[in-house]
């Protein structure tokens, strides 16, 4: 979407908008021209200024200016300060469609427009002798930022998760470093202009629990009252997410796996020049007023989890 916003949201999820996230038709456009204003005079921030980019941010911050300014300066900064997950996201790069072609985390398709998307996520579904977390992180980062790009409804009805981690082994958990999984919390939770309602988690193994406490201390307790964890048990996630915007392999009805991954393979090649595009935004630390931030200060890396860190 290039230049002037028009409303693609059906009359039900404008009310909702108003209603939930604060979005007055009326003032809207004066909202985004007070942030690209505010950008204009960011003399290290290099960001997309088209009405839909910033709209997106503000319905994330449930149109709160001062909030939507932090956060847009969060996005650009992290991904500046993480060029190993934002860089070299061609789909055409060999190493980046091999990682793709494994449908290690996809978009199911939309049921109706005011049910939430839903991402599945297969993060066991690679092999760690010859890919690691930065191709994992690499790949559902491209994945979030096509989705939201591409997905008006998003910004209102929010979003779920459902996590598969059957095929998980130690190997696997063993790269989960609390360094990756700060930064992936810092990002996803103080990053993107994201509504989260839900993560899933389906077919957790032995070498679960342990990542997953480490896990736990980085998450929001908005996201931890919202994470659900169903063993194998396929009833239990139906509870959470509806079998219509399920695959069949997960007992729904919303096509199988591989026409998913299929369909989706497609929509990135389709949007391959808006992704090498893309890599070019972020932030310029020898720019920014006062003092550059540094990967520590973001991801606390060099901090209390220094000895544990096995990079």
């Amino acid at each position: 979407m290039v230049g002037e916003y028009v409303c693609t949201l059906s009359e039900e999820l404008q009310k909702r908008a108003k209603e939930e996230i604060n979005e007055d038709p009326e003032r809207r456009a004066e909202d985004i021209q007070h942030i690209r204003d505010w950008l204009k005079h960011q003399p290290h921030i290099k960001a997309r200024t088209d009405d839909w980019t910033i709209l997106r941010f503000l319905r994330g911050c449930k149109f709160s200016l001062q909030r939507t300014k932090e956060k847009t300066e969060m996005f650009y900064t992290c991904k500046s300060l993480c060029p190993e997950w934002y860089k070299n996201r061609d789909p055409q790069d060999k190493k980046m469609r091999a990682i793709l072609e494994l449908g290690l985390v996809m978009p199911l398709p939309p049921v109706s427009e005011s049910q939430r998307r839903v991402m599945l996520a297969r993060p066991g579904h690679r092999d760690p002798t010859t890919t690691s977390m930065d191709d994992v992180a690499r790949t559902i980062l491209l994945t979030l930022d096509l989705l939201l790009e591409e997905d008006e409804t998003i910004g209102v009805t929010g979003m779920l998760v459902v996590m598969d981690t059957g095929e998980i082994t130690f190997q696997h958990a063993a790269q989960m470093t609390p360094t990756i999984m700060k930064k992936m919390a810092t990002l996803i939770q103080e990053g993107y202009p994201l509504r989260p309602k839900g993560v899933n988690y389906i077919n957790t193994p032995a070498a679960f629990d342990t990542v997953f406490n480490i896990m736990k201390s980085f998450m929001n307790e908005k996201i931890k009252r919202r994470t659900h964890i169903h063993g194998s048990d396929l009833d239990s996630l139906h509870k959470e997410v509806p079998k219509e915007v399920l695959p069949v392999e997960y007992g729904g009805t919303n096509g199988t796996i591989e026409d998913i991954k299929k369909y989706w393979l497609q929509r990135v090649d389709a949007r391959r020049d808006w992704l090498i595009e893309d890599e070019q935004y972020g932030v310029d630390e020898s720019k920014r007023p006062g003092k550059a931030k540094t990967s520590a200060d973001l991801f606390g890396i060099e901090g209390s989890f220094r000895k544990l860190n096995v990079d």
